[in-house]
């Protein structure tokens, strides 16, 4: 066993001694490689004086990018983001913030990449949150580290789209909700989401409303690539719910969302005040 190791384990050990780790979960996490680092587990005691984690418990999902892990927050239950340093999808990583001016001035290392693409889907999932759209909640974000509103109940995370049969008039329901979620994001939020499709969205069961997730690509619409990541976005949904008889033309939802704000920003007379 290396040195490295050694100090993780022991830092484990540590935060499940202070109940900054639930103690039933301290195995499984003591395995997860990649993710608990001594500085990130250093970054969550800190989280943890700072009274928004007060323990942290199991495995909710697990990417290519990040695993998010249930958490015991004050008043509620928190999902709890956390990036590899040694993301194995670091370059595709680096494409979507060097296009963001947000970002201009991140170095391009690899840990200075995932603290700058962590904060920025904290920013991304704000600015949605702000203009109405369902999303976690953000709260705070350390290092490597974004930490939210737990999207679920009862310790299990709604489920996703794709795990989801909807009744016709739901699936009507969940499409037109979606459509004026992507319109919301890119009119108001002046975002693209750059990734959804079925895999990035859960389902509120008792409302059967959508919320978005994994927001961590997103992209402000002065990206050079945002058309291209709207219309991407746009032909995942369309290819969705073809399967339940609602038949949409991309390029017409493409012109629903973008015509406003386009006309808008080339008003000749659109004051520059």
């Amino acid at each position: 066993m290396t040195k490295e190791i050694e100090d993780r384990i022991k830092t484990i050990d540590t935060l499940v001694d202070s109940g900054r780790i639930k103690q039933k979960d301290a195995q499984k996490i003591k395995v997860t490689e990649n993710v608990f680092d001594e500085a990130t587990l250093k970054a969550i005691y800190t989280l943890s004086n700072k009274g928004i984690i007060e323990a942290l418990g199991g495995s909710i999902s697990t990417g290519k990018e990040a695993n998010v892990f249930l958490a015991d927050g004050k008043d509620h239950s928190l999902a709890v983001k956390i990036y590899r340093i040694t993301s194995s999808t670091f370059d595709s990583m680096e494409d979507y913030i060097m296009g963001d001016p947000r970002f201009r001035d991140v170095r391009r290392t690899k840990k200075d990449i995932v603290f700058a693409w962590t904060k920025k889907e904290y920013r991304n999932l704000l600015r949605a949150s702000e203009v109405g759209i369902k999303v976690p909640k953000p709260i705070i974000t350390e290092r490597n580290i974004l930490v939210m509103e737990f999207a679920g109940k009862e310790e299990k995370p709604y489920p996703l789209l794709k795990d989801v049969k909807l009744e016709a008039s739901a699936a009507k329901k969940v499409y037109d909700i979606l459509i004026d979620y992507i319109k919301r994001l890119y009119v108001d939020a002046e975002l693209v989401h750059a990734d959804l499709s079925e895999y990035n969205i859960l389902i509120e069961p008792e409302l059967m409303e959508p919320v978005l997730i994994d927001m961590g690509q997103s992209v402000t619409i002065e990206h050079p690539k945002a058309d291209q990541f709207l219309l991407r976005d746009i032909k995942n949904i369309v290819r969705h719910f073809k399967k339940y008889g609602i038949i949409s033309n991309e390029n017409d939802l493409y012109t629903f969302v973008t015509k406003d704000k386009k006309e808008h920003d080339h008003d000749p007379h659109q004051s520059t005040a």
